[in-house]
């Protein structure tokens, strides 16, 4: 039997924007990490002004959640210039925690903004308990651990050090070491280590034998480097055990859709697990429900040993898109049925479509009745962002998702 206590792992979802941060705390996530308009890691996320952080952070915190804020960014000499009037700002709108991966950003926050705690990214690629040791000393209240260790190493740090561990228990994979890569900066020009990766690892890749014919090897695939996405919603129960204490989803960029479903998901499991720790068991549902949003196919990456071949995907079509986010729910009349949407994605009279909510909300059903803004009956719903009036077959909420089976 599982040793446990009563102390839930905090839940922390990935937030691109604004939306996005509304629908993960919304759909379960007990904090978000974010990144502001300079020294994150993913410069094609929508990120947050000083305003959006702002009113982000009054959101969460009315909601009981936290906002950390990703300064991760490995810097040059040329980033240092407004580093510490940035964290004075960002400090201003109440964030909870800034994660970084660069000395330079620790020494700049304990000087200008003292009171915040501070995180320790992934990108630090910490694998052992002495450099957890040296961060805790330093007076650094938690560690994202590196995703390459098996889940006997993340206990033995637990053991060793006490301060908060947080890792990665679901979405993208990177080839390198905890996102240690120059393949961008040689192939893109673009330094993946200050924002610009390219993915270039997902790229369909030639291996030329080294003869004289030149003959193209095929044996496994052109894709050569991509690996499988990361999910551990069935070992809960272990990572819990292991010390666990922060379950990290990654995807930044991801949509709302995915936002809300692998958060729901986690949440639901983890939820299941302190209502009855002794007989937790995976629910065949929960891994339908993460299917159903875009991913590649799925593995425990490094944390039952070191990753096979059978990690990685090597042939075109394996990154699964099997529905389409098609509306989210914007008002409810009860009276009429109706639901004010918006429309995200082409749907029509007749569609079989999904509706998803918090805490496993989930129901089908046929579009019948559709009208514009103006009341008038419509066919289809072409137009992204367009406002429609959709007959309900249950009662929904706001912020209540809606997708349709991509055939």
């Amino acid at each position: 039997m599982l040793q446990h206590n009563n102390d839930k792992p905090e839940l922390l979802a990935p937030a691109g924007n604004l939306e996005k941060l509304k629908i993960a705390i919304r759909y379960g996530a007990d904090a978000v990490y974010i990144a502001g308009e300079q020294f994150g890691l993913r410069k094609a996320a929508g990120n947050f002004s000083k305003d959006d952080m702002r009113e982000g952070v009054e959101f969460a915190h009315k909601h009981g959640a936290k906002v950390y804020v990703a300064a991760n960014m490995i810097c040059h000499n040329e980033d240092l210039k407004n580093l510490k009037d940035y964290l004075i700002g960002i400090e201003e709108t109440g964030i909870d925690a800034i994660i970084f991966a660069d000395p330079a950003v620790y020494l700049a926050a304990k000087e200008v903004i003292p009171n915040v705690p501070l995180h320790v990214s992934t990108q630090m690629s910490t694998t052992n308990y002495e450099t957890v040791r040296f961060w805790a000393e330093a007076g650094i209240e938690r560690v994202v651990l590196a995703r390459e260790l098996s889940f006997e190493e993340i206990s033995e740090i637990g053991q060793q050090v006490k301060v908060e561990l947080e890792c990665f228990i679901h979405g993208a994979m990177c080839v390198a070491y905890s996102g240690r890569c120059l393949l961008s900066n040689y192939m893109a020009n673009r330094d993946a280590n200050r924002g610009g990766c390219a993915q270039s690892c997902r790229w369909n890749y030639r291996v030329q034998a080294n003869n004289q014919q030149n003959q193209i090897v095929t044996t496994e695939g052109h894709y050569i480097m991509n690996s499988r996405d990361l999910c551990m919603v069935e070992y809960i129960p272990q990572l819990i055990q292991a010390g666990v204490k922060s379950f990290k989803i990654e995807g930044r960029m991801k949509s709302i859709h995915y936002v809300a479903t692998v958060t729901n998901v986690y949440r639901q499991a983890i939820d299941n697990f302190y209502s009855n720790p002794d007989n937790f068991k995976l629910n065949p549902d929960w891994i339908k429900e993460i299917q159903k949003a875009s991913h590649r196919p799925l593995s425990t990456g490094f944390y039952f040993a070191h990753p096979t071949h059978n990690e990685q995907m090597y042939k075109p079509g394996e990154k699964l898109r099997k529905y389409d986010f098609i509306g989210m729910v914007l008002e409810y009349d009860p009276l009429t049925q109706l639901a004010i949407i918006e429309q995200r994605n082409h749907f029509r009279i007749g569609d079989e479509i999904e509706i998803i909510g918090p805490g496993g909300v989930f129901f089908s059903q046929i579009v019948e009745e559709l009208y514009n803004d103006n009341g008038e009956p419509v066919e289809v719903a072409p137009h992204p962002l367009e406002i429609l009036q959709l007959k309900m077959a249950q009662p929904v909420e706001a912020n209540y998702l809606m997708r349709k089976e991509n055939l």
